[in-house]
């Protein structure tokens, strides 16, 4: 079990990595190392804070990815 960062709520926890797994399916490189089950690599860069929250909804440590965020989002 991965446990979630301080001052992250459960649901935002649920949501933002499984948004991360869909971006590591597709073929983005993991920010930790990878682990046998992609939503457990998704969930271990949220507990590292490889993976944050930014202020208009998105999630994101770099402009790059905030940008795939928002297509994936947009995408449906």
């Amino acid at each position: 079990m991965v446990r979630r960062p301080d001052g992250m709520n459960a649901f935002e926890f649920a949501v933002l990595s499984g948004l991360r797994v869909a971006q590591l399916q597709r073929g983005c490189t993991p920010r930790v190392p990878p682990s046998e089950k992609v939503a457990v690599t998704a969930q271990h860069e949220l507990a590292a804070r490889k993976i944050v929250r930014c202020a208009n909804g998105a999630a994101s440590n770099s402009e790059p990815f905030a940008e795939e965020l928002a297509a994936t989002r947009s995408s449906g």
